[in-house]
């Protein structure tokens, strides 16, 4: 229970604070994009942090709020040693590949991040091919396998950010082979120990030096 309570508190306080700064923009009819991610610009380095806290309308919200849960929850429940340095690593690569890697607009939303908590729950647990870990993978490759077309500019007129989703994306696998050799492992199976060879065999009985008729053996 403790680890499941300790597995809700960022992911909580996270969406806490989307849903506050979008209720605020909304009643006193703010325009927040300014704080999106803007490429290659002085003015949209500070998106690299706060773009996640942004959103063009509810349903943008919605529709990132719910995934972002159940991703953010589940790597803090199975990755609770090394989740908040994974977490980090996503948010912080996911903003600056965005910032050097995309169009000339303003780029706003936690889909990056859904991207590479998708990423990194896929990849991380088939490259470390631990049974619980594995089944997280499929988990999420069902849930949300169909995310790997929103990587793509496939329509004329994209409404979110299409690198984002990339660059999000891509920071996850980074995050998956940075952090491969710490957090859960699959156990090492045991190890026979050889044999002793100067063990006395079963079969054969033990002699007792003090036995007048053991000396002599059987």
């Amino acid at each position: 229970m403790r680890r499941l309570i300790h597995s809700l508190v960022l992911p909580v306080v996270l969406l806490l604070l989307m849903f506050s700064v979008h209720l605020l923009a909304t009643l006193e009819n703010w325009d927040l994009r300014f704080l999106g991610v803007k490429p290659l610009k002085a003015e949209g380095l500070p998106g690299i942090v706060l773009s996640p806290f942004i959103h063009s309308g509810w349903q943008h919200l919605f529709n990132n709020a719910i995934s972002f849960f159940i991703l953010s929850v589940t790597l803090f429940f199975f990755y609770r040693e090394i989740a908040y340095r994974v977490f980090l690593t996503i948010y912080l690569l996911a903003g600056a590949w965005l910032w050097f890697g995309g169009r000339d607009a303003w780029h706003i939303g936690a889909s990056g991040l859904v991207y590479g908590l998708t990423a990194f729950l896929f990849i991380s647990g088939v490259i470390r091919r631990h049974v619980p870990l594995l089944a997280v993978s499929l988990f999420v490759a069902f849930l949300y396998g169909s995310l790997v077309w929103g990587m793509f500019p496939l329509a004329e007129y994209m409404p979110h950010s299409w690198e984002g989703h990339l660059w999000g994306f891509l920071a996850g696998i980074v995050a998956a082979f940075v952090f491969r050799m710490e957090g859960p492992q699959k156990p090492v199976p045991p190890v026979d120990e050889p044999e002793d060879e100067h063990e006395q065999p079963y079969w054969q009985p033990t002699l007792d030096e003090n036995d007048p008729i053991s000396r002599f053996g059987p």
